[in-house]
């Protein structure tokens, strides 16, 4: 058997796992205001058990509806009426032969002032009102963010009143001594009905900078109590919280801490505070001795994001480190994420003795059936996590409309019981463009029965995404570029390089259907004097190596994501780089993750940024600009201008054959351009429709 060690059973307490592979908690969206699982979230769980998966975990589940809802739309274990319809995700789950724990959850600090007594009221009024109540929230829900920083909500809790939550940006007040015995009794009463509804185990989350390691953390724990102070006191709640599950649930029932064993504050920038691996290593220490059946270690929390849900910048296994010290230093089963991205990874990392368990979260969302390709040797037909971040930043946006978290690799998230018509029978179906629509499109009429013919003008496929892997640091859209060429021909579908799509030829495969994905070029505004000249160019020309700059002075007009990257390939070419910029922040709109990402880089390399200024004229060795708040004019020299002002459809074939032939269909930023996530889902939408 291909990756013996991966595939060998393994025990967390008396649970005998299938295999050593766990897909551990992820919030997406799927749940409803009372945290009863819907359809849609029983199905999503129950396509990763039938994928292979030999332990699931759920998302983060409130035990507390008035403080710890973290989300409308999210699991709970607050009510004695949460046992029968969690019975039936278990049952769901656990006929496909994986165990199924629920992970106990509250947010803490990191809670927005907007949840706070919202989900008990919205439970009731959604009980009075019916759906309806949904579709005005959710009307209503996006435009009282706005209100947020004005501090108008309740106040989030916390072991000590502290600084806001990065990420939350709310007050936040301590818990008072009552509240953290009640907090312990919610935990523990959560348990017993996870316990009730035939699940096989409990995980707690002291992690991520959530509530149990906020207590654990001496930045966010100043009390001077019992609760506060040494590391011992630090730890009560936590430790009371699981004493206190084994006590009413038997020790036999298994209990998993997810813990951060380090917050990464140093690597952030800001070193001194919090807690470090040393003192993370010796609460799994602790933990053990009180009764944990494993630790899940992971690091970081919302302060420091990317040390814990990691863009595309971090190599695969970068923390791996963490997880070998707590193995080092405990006898009971280790469970660790260590963004391991294939089998061999996996496999390697349990050889070398790092860990007991691997934990693939955002592998299965871009894939349901990772073990199961896994196990069959095929691992080149795994759809791999390309570390976009778009699963995080659609659900936190979503979550907001009443919808949930998409994936860029895979477009059927959230549609698991989708079923395709097998009804191709044969007929070609002509794609133009071997893009990422392009590509998904001719992967699911494949698995339809039809017979998709590509016509790529380049040597290659990947459209816009062989500009996307340009930068430094974004190797992994190479994966995703593969993975959709090797889907597309095992489907079936012959791609055809280097060759111009125009109706003639088109029409000699007497088409059944012709979907255009031409893609996108790069906006060149003409009504800029001097756009013209020769020392101008766009991102796209310098991404795809057709302009080449060297040890240069550069301006770069616009710091959306395509922008700073170029920036940052200008960078490393040894160019001295401007960014000018017409809003007032760098890369507005732009997922925050990704701006901390690259920004101390980019910082680290000299680049100047110009917020505020607006291009007026191009001139042979100087820009004019304009402060947008003033009108006042500003020259900057420069020897060369790269225009990152974004791409406009190609619509120009569409228009000559959509005439032509019955069924046409425009897909994919040829349509309207977008990313990768919205490429993948007009793709699959197009083979679906198709009739």
């Amino acid at each position: 058997m291909p990756y013996e060690k991966l595939f060998t059973p393994g025990k967390i307490g008396n649970v005998e796992i299938r295999n050593r592979i766990v897909m551990p908690p992820m919030m997406l969206g799927f749940g409803q205001f009372d945290g009863r699982p819907t359809e849609e979230m029983m199905n999503y769980y129950e396509a990763r058990a039938r994928g292979g998966a030999g332990l699931i975990v759920t998302e983060i589940t409130r035990v507390n509806d008035f403080s710890g809802a973290s989300a409308f739309a999210q699991l709970a274990v607050s009510h004695d009426y949460h046992i029968q319809p969690l019975a039936e995700l278990a049952r769901r789950v656990q006929r496909h032969g994986a165990k199924f724990f629920v992970q106990l959850h509250h947010p803490g600090r990191q809670n927005l002032g907007l949840m706070m007594g919202t989900v008990p009221v919205s439970v009731a009024m959604e009980h009075v009102l019916g759906k309806a109540y949904g579709k005005l929230f959710y009307k209503a829900a996006p435009h009282l963010m706005p209100f947020m920083k004005k501090d108008i909500f309740l106040k989030t809790v916390s072991p000590s009143a502290c600084e806001k939550a990065y990420s939350a940006d709310s007050r936040n007040r301590a818990l008072s001594v009552s509240e953290i015995h009640k907090l312990v009794q919610q935990f523990i009463a959560g348990a017993v009905r996870v316990q009730k509804a035939g699940a096989d185990g409990v995980m707690l989350h002291a992690a991520h900078g959530y509530l149990l390691q906020q207590f654990l953390s001496p930045y966010t724990n100043r009390r001077t109590d019992e609760y506060g102070g040494s590391l011992e006191n630090r730890m009560r709640f936590l430790l009371e919280i699981l004493t206190g599950i084994k006590a009413s649930c038997g020790s036999s029932f298994p209990v998993i801490v997810r813990l951060s064993v380090d917050e990464c504050y140093r690597e952030a920038g800001r070193p001194g505070v919090g807690y470090t691996l040393e003192e993370g290593v010796q609460m799994a220490k602790r933990l053990e001795e009180a009764g944990a059946d494993a630790i899940d270690v992971s690091s970081a929390g919302y302060d420091t994001y990317n040390y814990w849900l990691e863009p595309t910048s971090f190599e695969p296994g970068w923390r791996k480190y963490m997880a070998a010290a707590v193995k080092k230093a405990v006898r009971i089963p280790v469970l660790a994420a260590n963004l391991i991205r294939s089998p061999e990874q996996a496999e390697q990392q349990l050889e070398e003795g790092i860990q007991d368990f691997v934990c693939l979260g955002r592998p299965h969302i871009a894939d349901p059936e990772w073990a199961n390709k896994a196990k069959a040797g095929h691992p080149e037909d795994i759809k791999r996590c390309i570390c976009c971040l778009y699963c995080m930043e659609s659900m936190q946006h979503n979550a907001f409309h009443g919808t949930h978290a998409g994936c860029s690799v895979n477009p059927t998230l959230g549609h698991e019981t989708d079923l395709l018509n097998c009804d191709g029978e044969g007929r070609t179906v002509v794609i133009v463009g071997a893009g990422v629509a392009g590509l998904t499109a001719a992967e699911h009429l494949g698995k339809r029965g039809f017979a998709p013919v590509v016509l790529e003008k380049q040597p290659f496929a990947g459209g816009q995404l062989q500009l996307a892997n340009k930068p430094p640091y974004k190797d992994k859209i190479n994966w995703c570029i593969a993975d959709l060429v090797t889907a597309a021909e095992k489907h079936g579908a012959k791609i055809l390089y280097n060759t111009e799509a125009n109706p003639e030829r088109i029409a000699s495969y007497a088409p059944y259907a012709v979907i255009v994905a031409t893609g996108a070029n790069a906006i060149r505004p003409r009504s800029i004097p001097g756009i013209e000249r020769k020392n101008v160019c766009t991102a796209d020309e310098v991404l795809s190596g057709e302009v080449k700059l060297r040890n240069a002075q550069v301006a770069l007009i616009g710091s959306g994501m395509t922008g700073l990257e170029t920036a940052e390939l200008l960078c490393a070419e040894g160019n001295r780089v401007t960014v000018v910029e017409m809003a007032d922040e760098i890369a507005p709109g732009t997922w925050m993750q990704h701006i901390d990402d690259c920004m101390p880089r980019l910082q680290k390399d000299g680049v100047i940024f110009l917020t505020g200024h607006k291009l007026c004229s191009i001139g042979a060795e100087q820009l004019e600009l304009e402060k947008t708040a003033t009108g006042e004019k500003v020259f900057l020299d420069t020897e060369y201008t790269v225009l990152s002002l974004g791409v406009r459809s190609e619509q120009k074939l569409y228009t000559q054959i959509k005439a032509r032939f019955p069924r046409v269909a425009l897909i994919g930023d040829a349509a309207h351009t977008g990313r990768i996530a919205d490429a993948t889902a007009a793709g699959y939408a197009a083979a679906k429709a198709l009739r």
